[in-house]
């Protein structure tokens, strides 16, 4: 069966987002790909896949662009089968530790990267709740969102985003724990050559990640009673 797919964050051809793209649309799917700006390598899948892939221009830090970009899709597609929380943005900083960091950056990656996600369920709610079978959100999360497995000084601002969406995950399992049309996860997506360098000594690249995605996703699909943060192997992993 075909689904409806929305990934956001998919403007970077090497990333993890544009990769679940193609995975989608390579399997047959209809695919909405939403992005800040424009991406030539999206263009070149428009060219080839034509109206199985609707590219979207939203800015998730920005409510009136999501409900916009909400509206927008409502008038191309009836449903969504699967909406994929991909985006995210780091600090300047996010490499550098307590002390040589600048604080102030930390709010906005927090707001990009956890309430974004939440802007975007909050608007595209209605199309996931028209799907004829479960309804799924994934929030790409990290395992640096783990508070009981925190080891790191550094990346400060990520792992507070992480931790927070994490934390939002889990209020919209309460939210929609009487309603099996709709679940949830957040996932840590494996450590993957998000940069696309052959040197990164990260052992999935974006496109072998996202299959392995794409599969696991299924498997959840209706798994209402599991644990909601779990790695790319299906594993639980500790908030």
């Amino acid at each position: 069966m075909n689904q409806n797919v929305m990934v956001t964050g998919a403007g970077k051809a090497v990333g993890l987002g544009f990769n679940l793209v193609l995975r989608y649309l390579e399997s047959g799917d209809t695919v909405v790909a939403t992005i800040r700006k424009p991406c030539p390598e999206l263009e070149d899948l428009k060219k080839q896949y034509g109206e199985k892939l609707i590219i979207l221009t939203m800015d998730i830090g920005n409510t009136p662009s999501v409900e916009q970009a909400a509206a927008e899709l409502s008038e191309k597609l009836d449903h969504l089968d699967l909406l994929i929380n991909n985006a995210v943005t780091v600090s300047p900083d996010c490499d550098k530790g307590f002390f040589d960091a600048n604080l102030d950056y930390i709010a906005r990656t927090v707001d990009v990267a956890a309430v974004g996600p939440m802007r975007v369920i909050k608007a595209f709610y209605p199309l996931l709740k028209k799907s004829e079978i479960t309804g799924l959100i994934m929030n790409i999360s990290s395992e640096a969102g783990s508070i009981s497995k925190c080891y790191r000084t550094n990346m400060i601002d990520y792992g507070m985003a992480k931790a927070a969406l994490n934390m939002a995950t889990m209020n919209l399992v309460n939210t929609f724990k009487d309603d099996h049309s709709i679940n949830i996860f957040c996932i840590h997506p494996g450590w993957i050559r998000t940069d696309g360098r052959e040197d990164n000594p990260a052992p999935l690249s974006s496109y072998e990640a996202a299959g392995i995605l794409q599969e696991l996703f299924e498997k959840k699909r209706n798994d209402f009673i599991g644990h909601r943060f779990i790695t790319n192997e299906n594993e639980d992993y500790p908030f």
